[in-house]
């Protein structure tokens, strides 16, 4: 892979060439379920596939997923009329379901591969990392088509998505400034959470999620559930975290406002999409709801990919991202309430269609061209492929494995570290 976007300074790269992955898993479910399982299917895998494809392969699915969804429901409103029922066809929601198991498990074994093949290393976690940071705006969408637009309108659609967005994004920042991934535990139950949901569809019938009892709909125990399970098992649990990494002098000890500095980015893309979805002169919100998300997505992936380049190779991380300055300009125009007095003319809703369209376009491209310019430079400056391994394993890896497996039966929830370590 050729050096193509000068992304990554020098700086970076001896970060990357210091760095040491360094994780505890203390989730009952990936403890005593899932990692044993990984470790029994892993053995099946021939030692020259790369572990990064594993991950590549896995994300692809939830793009299938997208694709499949919207190609039936672009605009969230299928299930909106009860007595036609839900018009997207069963057999979608049953390879959606299939095809999120698929992603969940190939994001398990990848690192258990990479072990295998003697290929751990920082490219396979920025990798997988950086794609799960995609598949964070993919996968809620999937289940908005359940409750249509009536029981789960745009705009709280907007507020389940963000916070789907930071609980991603605590985990990095919690990485950042203590310097260990700790795995959450709610992250298992998450994608068997929405597994199930999707096979419930399949089995009975989608409309089973337009029920309602005393006006409480079961989109509304979604978004309860959903925004719950993370003020309560994730936030307080990441804030302890922080706090005894400074009190105990084990994390990075970085001054007040470079602890908080992951967040100002990501508090201006907040603050930017929300006068959008608030302020918009034709409601663009309900117009292109889908685009919008991707859109969303798309930057903040951005912003947790940088973060997630920072975090590893102990670099200052970024205030601002690049990508917001078109944002910022493009909610300014569609939002600016004299547009009519000032140009003569009003902003048409095909005209806002056709931006947010362009915008999204152009930020979609500019993501992939940071990602393709990241992992180049990173293959270049290790000597190896993304896609390819290129040096034999050196590690046994049936003995490893099996070492492994003794030390989870025996450890019960004590913290595994190194866990999923990734690919070179």
């Amino acid at each position: 892979m050729g050096c193509t976007g000068g992304y990554l300074t020098e700086a970076h790269l001896r970060g990357f060439e210091r760095y040491k992955y360094n994780c505890i898993d203390t989730g009952f479910v990936s403890v005593y379920i899932m990692h044993p399982f990984w470790n029994y299917c892993v053995k099946f895998l021939p030692k020259w596939l790369a572990p990064n494809l594993l991950t590549f392969v896995g994300f692809l699915m939830t793009v299938v997923n997208f694709i499949l969804i919207s190609y039936y429901d672009w605009d969230f409103k299928a299930a909106n009329d009860k007595e036609i029922g839900n018009t997207v066809p069963a057999w979608v929601w049953t390879v959606a379901a299939i095809n999120i198991l698929i992603y969940y498990n190939l994001d398990g074994m990848d690192g258990k591969q990479a072990r295998r093949t003697g290929t751990s290393g920082p490219l396979g976690e920025l990798f997988d990392h950086g794609l799960d940071s995609y598949s964070a705006a993919l996968i809620p969408i999937y289940v908005f088509s359940l409750f249509g637009t009536q029981d789960l309108p745009p705009i709280r659609m907007f507020f389940v998505i963000w916070n789907v967005f930071l609980n991603f994004y605590l985990t990095h920042v919690e990485k950042y400034n203590t310097g260990v991934m700790f795995l959450p535990w709610g992250y298992d139950f998450t994608m068997w959470g929405v597994s199930g949901i999707l096979f419930v569809a399949t089995v009975f019938g989608p409309d089973i999620y337009r029920f309602s009892m005393y006006g409480i709909t079961i989109a509304n125990v979604f978004e309860f559930t959903l925004i719950g399970s993370g003020m309560v098992s994730s936030h307080p649990i990441i804030a302890r975290n922080i706090y005894l990494s400074y009190k105990n002098k084990t994390g990075k000890m970085r001054p007040m406002w470079e602890m908080l500095r992951p967040f100002f980015a990501f508090l201006w893309l907040f603050v930017i999409t929300l006068i959008w979805s608030f302020c918009s002169r034709n409601d663009v919100i309900n117009l292109e709801p889908r685009i919008l998300w991707i859109l969303y997505g798309t930057i903040f992936s951005n912003i947790a990919c940088r973060l997630i380049v920072a975090q590893m190779s102990d670099t200052r991380c970024d205030g601002f991202n690049v990508l917001m300055w078109p944002l910022a300009a493009t909610v300014a125009v569609c939002c600016f309430p004299y547009y009519e007095q000032v140009f003569g003319m009003d902003l048409t809703a095909d005209g806002e269609r056709w931006i947010v369209q362009g915008l999204t376009i152009f930020s979609t491209l500019a993501h992939w061209h940071y990602g393709y310019g990241v992992v180049s430079e990173m293959c270049n400056h290790f000597h190896i492929r993304c896609f390819k391994i290129t040096k034999q394993a050196t590690v046994d890896a049936e003995q490893e494995l099996q070492a492994e497996e003794a030390q989870l039966s025996a450890k019960a929830l004590e913290p595994t570290a190194a866990e999923n370590v990734e690919e070179v």
